[in-house]
């Protein structure tokens, strides 16, 4: 593992302890915990999160991929976030995938695929709408979500890949939160990571792969897209905002902050936080438009 990807791990680690000291899963969520969906149970597996008063309902379905740098982060860490959007009357999967360095790319998209092919297996089981389905994800979860968004709206990008996506899966809408979609053209700590995601350590033609922008297709699912004043990727917003008007895809584009109040990158999944959740409101009202 390279330094970077190891500083990572310490350091996103202590700001998730600090963010989430204190909190517990609210009395209102219903909760279903480590429910494999792989052959790895530590490394593949997912919880779901219902709103108790909607029990016997077959609700819309959110999936969350986390952020992490590709290199860190599992459910425990989104779990909370994802419990606040199940709040909001969906049924939520977050679930662990496989890291780099210790997993090259496209374990952890192999994986997402999984979960999907998982939630369209076991919709009656846990109450999934499967004609509703909806993701989330934030910073490199920003990057593998509009990516897999590609793989299955862009069958000559998806022949590339060594899978195939679950038959009938429609994604309704994306969020996309602080993410990178111009990997060829982001920030130094992005290029570092390469090296420990991609066989090759980088090179061109894997970035070019792996970017998003070079994907995107009028048939991109409809996608709320935001960043903040104090993200350091939020200039990445803005290459999505203007790929996806380029090809007609239905979008909307928010920064929250202002000079003033300096939100930092994934705000959104501090849940003490007012800014967050009017931001996890507007997306989920966002979804509310394609159900």
């Amino acid at each position: 593992m390279s330094e970077t990807s190891d500083r990572i791990r310490v350091e996103f680690k202590r700001g998730d302890d600090v963010r989430d000291a204190g909190l517990t899963t609210p009395e209102d969520i219903k909760r279903y915990d480590d429910i494999p969906y792989g052959d790895d149970p530590a490394r593949q597996a997912l919880d779901v999160y219902r709103p108790k008063a909607a029990e016997g309902t077959a609700l819309p379905v959110i999936v969350s991929i986390h952020g992490g740098g590709w290199v860190y982060g599992d459910k425990e860490r989104y779990q909370y976030y994802c419990m606040s959007l199940a709040q909001r009357g969906f049924a939520v999967v977050n679930f662990t995938y496989r890291l780099a360095p210790e997993f090259k790319f496209p374990a952890a998209l192999e994986d997402a695929n999984a979960v999907f092919g998982w939630v369209m297996d076991h919709a009656a089981e846990y109450g999934l709408d499967t004609d509703r389905i909806f993701g989330v994800g934030d910073s490199a979860g920003a990057q593998m979500l509009s990516l897999y968004a590609c793989i299955c709206t862009n069958p000559e990008y998806a022949a590339t890949y060594p899978f195939e996506t679950p038959k009938g899966l429609k994604l309704r809408a994306l969020g996309l939160a602080c993410g990178v979609y111009d990997v060829e053209d982001s920030v130094p700590l992005t290029r570092q990571l390469m090296a420990d995601l991609l066989p090759g350590g980088g090179t061109e033609e894997e970035l070019e792969w792996i970017t998003p922008l070079n994907h995107i297709t009028s048939d991109f699912p409809p996608t709320f897209a935001f960043t903040a004043t104090g993200d350091y990727l939020r200039e990445q917003a803005q290459f999505l905002a203007a790929v996806l008007a380029a090809h007609d895809v239905p979008f909307v584009y928010r920064m929250f902050g202002d000079k003033a109040r300096k939100l930092g990158h994934v705000f959104h999944c501090d849940m003490r936080s007012a800014e967050g959740k009017t931001c996890n409101d507007a997306q989920c009202a966002f979804f509310r438009e394609y159900i």
